[in-house]
């Protein structure tokens, strides 16, 4: 038990099981994550904001879906890395603002995934009326609003574990501060803080999961009946695809909500190589997914790479000029 002076200090153990020697593989390997993150999400964005031929609505949404991605990524794993690496620590105020932002930027990612879900059931089930609905104003709201709806539930997590301070064991097992981790800190009775942040997460999954299900099924049976073979298969492999990367950030999550509710208990590495799992291999994979994949974002990946190798051609020819 650490003393009230020690419990301002918070330590993110991440692997609890993990041995010394093995904290430079594991956080080498956090540090590969995250740099793939940022090419890939940072790629995605620079390229939206750039080429005016992708200020349109789908790719507006996958935009903010990147940047939230990346703001999680860089809110978690470089503190964790720092732990690793230099055994860095945090205080109760600064486990707080990781908590909200963790669970604000994943509810941002939840009601942007359904954002998208609607945007495709209008682009492919109502395509004539699409542009008329679809614009890129409406969808520029829309994503604000997802961000702005988002912060109150987590703002209400906030508000709710400030009240229940630690007053003895400082540790967190896992690799960041999250509503679960912080409220097992806590030495009141945290029964209300518990059911209401779980009835929170719940609506927060499962409503836009619902709408999400409901567009796939619309729009795969729309495209079976009325595609000819090849675009029925090329099209449910891309509803496919999609419904996939969803299923992994919805379901770990859901199983894990309801896993705390009922008092399940696992391995303490095995829950945090599954939090690894659904918080950051989808962070690479929804770039490649949404974006690399997709012809125009490609197209224009290739220009402006050929633009940037033309520049560097012709600074080095410059230079060489100059030096003869």
């Amino acid at each position: 038990m650490a003393n009230q002076s020690d419990v301002l200090k918070i330590i993110l153990v991440g692997f609890p099981g993990l041995k010394e020697e093995y904290y430079v593989p594991v956080s080498l390997v956090m540090l590969l994550l995250y740099l793939a993150s940022l090419l890939a999400n940072g790629t995605v964005i620079t390229l939206v904001v750039w080429k005016k031929n992708l200020h349109k609505p789908m790719y507006i949404i996958i935009a903010n879906l990147a940047c939230a991605d990346l703001l999680f990524d860089t809110i978690t794993l470089p503190k964790i890395i720092a732990k690793y690496w230099f055994g860095v620590t945090m205080t109760f105020p600064e486990c707080l603002l990781q908590m909200f932002l963790v669970h604000y930027l994943n509810t941002t990612d939840s009601y942007i995934f359904m954002l998208m879900a609607i945007d495709r059931y209008f682009a492919i089930c109502k395509p004539l009326r699409y542009s008329s609905i679809i614009s890129n104003k409406v969808v520029a709201i829309s994503c604000w609003v997802c961000w702005v709806v988002a912060s109150v539930t987590a703002l209400t997590a906030l508000i709710m574990n400030s009240q229940a301070p630690p007053c003895g064991y400082n540790r967190i097992n896992t690799l960041m501060c999250t509503n679960i981790a912080v409220t097992a800190l806590a030495c009141k009775d945290v029964s209300i803080i518990k059911k209401t942040t779980f009835a929170f997460s719940m609506f927060i999954l499962f409503v836009p999961l619902s709408f999400i299900i409901l567009s796939y099924i619309t729009i795969i049976n729309i495209i079976r009946v009325s595609a000819n073979k090849e675009n029925w298969q090329k099209a449910f492999y891309t509803c496919t695809t999609h419904l996939c990367v969803m299923t992994v950030h919805y379901a770990p999550r859901v199983f894990v909500y309801t896993a705390n509710e009922v008092g399940l208990v696992f391995n303490a590495d095995l829950n945090v190589f599954i939090l690894c799992l659904y918080s950051y291999i989808p962070h690479i994979a929804n770039p490649i997914i949404y974006c690399l994949r997709n012809k125009a974002i490609t197209q224009t990946y290739r220009s402006f790479y050929l633009r940037i190798k033309k520049i560097g051609v012709r600074d080095h020819l410059s230079s060489s000029t100059v030096t003869k």
